[in-house]
């Protein structure tokens, strides 16, 4: 297995492309029709019922993005989800920001479905 222990600036600026060609980009185990753990398939259920659009992309399909973006914001577990070019956070943050109503405020920010 791959180890990166020192993000290069050419694995930060694929990182910065990646977060940054979407305004919510869902970095995950799996795809959103086919989830490869439950934790991924729990917040794809979240964002889908909260009507807020999202893309994705499989971690197990590049090892270097996968170690690379556990180091680009210190943040070292999946899935890890970006709205604007920012980590929100995994599937615990999402959980709580969906029970406090936090996700309303973060709709108006992107887009949603019909």
């Amino acid at each position: 297995m791959l180890k990166y222990k020192i993000m290069t600036p050419e694995l930060q600026k694929r990182l910065d492309d990646l977060i940054g060609q979407y305004k919510v980009m869902l970095f995950m185990k799996g795809s959103p029709d086919m989830p490869m753990c439950g934790f991924s398939a729990q917040i794809v259920e979240i964002l889908i019922d909260q009507g807020i659009y999202f893309e994705s992309f499989d971690i197990y399909s590049d090892e270097e993005v996968r170690q690379g973006l556990k180091e680009y914001k210190d943040w070292p577990t999946y899935p890890q989800l970006y709205i604007n070019g920012e980590l929100i956070g995994g599937l615990d943050i999402i959980q709580e920001m969906l029970e406090a109503g936090e996700l309303e405020d973060l709709k108006k920010d992107v887009w949603m479905d019909k």
